[in-house]
């Protein structure tokens, strides 16, 4: 289930109705969040029976969690050999960190260069951004437990069951996404060289990661890896300066709700079992309901849950979460300044990007429709609708920034709006003609083809920055043609957002 957040902010009872009452169709973030609470507490049950310790527990969970929440490709079958891909990456880095736990500036830049690779691995899509992820979080969580190779056996043993575990729910026991069509996740914009953002955003990690690290260690030389943990997951799923600046500003807000809520929760139970089991399941279930929705709310729960870890380590006390918050902090700060001033990605570089891509899948699914009403046989707009919801929840994800209430250029603001509720209505009307086309008694006009070609022309005229033409709108008493001319009103009122008075492409900072 891919993770594309919506624009957000912590505004009390709106709030909560938008997370917990947000519409959920099939029940897929339910399922998601339910499955997710299963699967890890059976890697753990089974990590104990097992006869693991307790730091072979929590890296047993952690595996699974990955598994669960990472694993986004496409099909079943591809999420399955992207599942089974993750032991081969995570034990190798398992042990080079384990190895290196005795010789800190080697250690420090073998971290490095996984959160590079991590990151750069996001060129091969959603399998690379999961094997990237599973490595840098290996690294991560050996450093959470200070793991030596005199551990390596018992953390070996604890993630290949963990994950298969998992894959056992997953794919077995409760495999939910057989039944649903597959959605394909889009690619970030590509390039060459430095021109490729997922270059560019390897190069900005080290870099934020690097000062996080020197940093974190002269905040505690115990903890530091919190700071680079944070530098780290400020990046993930993001493609631009304001996407980054954004998730930075949700994780440390996050973070700080979640310690307050910590201080009232997680420190008076000091570590019981029942209730801190209890608890953990709750935060699972938090994580993977909200991820969707607003990186705040799952960055509250992640904050909590790491807090019942160290309170069943028993080393929880109020000092150490004024602590996470200041290495929360220091690498919020790693981030901003290396987007800010590491080979910036602008946020118009790439909007401009997801909405040409957007507007060209438009036009694809009106041809798809147009030939399923024409009789072609094996003409199915069905997945081209999937691909462009994909496309247009990363719109909204690039263009959160321009509509965040912090954002000063009210302007701007106001445009990057028009932009978003325009496109809304381009899905709109997309969905009632490919509900019409599905009708098997609907029939061909011949008017659709006209209407067809006025909607390719007015995409081809806002991708390539010209003037849209202008057409006399004609009558439309068939369904199917009123969803198209809809179609073309939609994009005509787009230009005017799109550019600036000079004509230049406007979304961007």
């Amino acid at each position: 289930m891919p993770v594309h957040p919506a624009p957000e902010g912590f505004r009390g009872r709106y709030v909560l109705k938008r997370v917990f009452m947000a519409p959920d169709p099939g029940r897929v973030r339910l399922r998601f969040a339910a499955r997710a609470v299963l699967g890890i507490g059976a890697a753990v049950v089974v990590c104990g029976l097992a006869g693991h310790s307790l730091a072979g527990a929590v890296t047993g969970g952690l595996a699974a969690l990955l598994a669960l929440f990472t694993v986004t490709d496409a099909t079943v079958k591809a999420q399955a050999l992207t599942t089974a891909l993750l032991p081969a990456v995570g034990l190798p880095v398992l042990t080079a960190a384990a190895g290196l736990h005795a010789h800190p500036v080697a250690r420090d830049l073998t971290f490095l260069a996984v959160v590079g690779a991590g990151v750069y691995a996001r060129r091969w899509g959603p399998r690379g951004h999961s094997l990237g992820v599973f490595a840098f979080m290996t690294f991560f969580v050996a450093q959470f437990l200070h793991a030596t190779t005199e551990r390596l056996p018992e953390l070996y043993a604890a993630v290949l069951l963990s994950v298969l575990t998992a894959a056992a729910v997953r794919f077995g026991l409760w495999c939910y996404e057989r039944r649903l069509p597959p959605a394909p996740v889009p690619a970030p914009p590509a390039g060459t060289g430095l021109a490729r953002a997922t270059t560019r955003q390897a190069v900005q990690a080290v870099a934020g990661a690097g000062f996080a690290l020197v940093v974190g260690q002269l905040v505690s030389g115990q903890r530091w890896y919190w700071a680079v943990g944070a530098t780290w997951w400020i990046f993930v799923n993001t493609a631009s300066r304001g996407e980054t600046l954004v998730r930075g500003f949700r994780r440390v807000l996050g973070t700080v709700i979640g310690i307050g809520l910590g201080l009232i929760v997680a420190v008076p139970l000091h570590g019981a079992p029942a209730p801190t089991a209890v608890l953990v399941a709750v935060c699972v279930f938090g994580i993977f309901y909200t991820a969707a929705l607003s990186y705040t709310w799952m960055m509250l729960w992640v904050t909590l849950l790491a807090e019942l870890l160290y309170g069943l380590l028993g080393v929880l006390e109020p000092g150490l979460l004024a602590l996470r918050l200041a290495e929360t902090g220091v690498g919020a700060v790693g981030a901003v300044l290396a987007v800010l001033f590491v080979l910036p990605i602008t946020t118009h570089s790439v909007t401009d990007a997801w909405i040409q891509r957007a507007l060209r899948c438009v036009h694809a699914c009106t041809a798809e429709a147009a030939a399923r009403l024409a009789g072609v046989p094996d003409a199915d707009p069905a997945d081209r609708v999937a691909e462009l919801e994909q496309l247009l929840g990363r719109v909204r994800l690039s263009v959160a920034p321009l509509v965040h209430p912090l954002h000063p250029v009210s302007a701007r603001k106001r445009r990057a709006r028009r932009v978003l509720a325009l496109l809304d209505d381009c899905a709109r009307e997309i969905r009632g003609l490919v509900a019409v086309a599905s009708d098997p008694e609907a029939s061909h006009d011949t008017r659709l083809t006209v209407a067809c070609r006025r909607v390719e022309l007015a995409v081809e005229a806002l991708t390539e920055g010209r003037d849209l033409p202008l057409t006399d709108p004609l009558p439309a008493e068939e369904p199917a043609l009123a969803h198209l001319h809809g179609l073309e009103r939609a994009l005509a009122e787009l230009a005017a957002p799109l550019r600036t008075p000079t004509g230049s492409p406007l979304v961007g900072a």
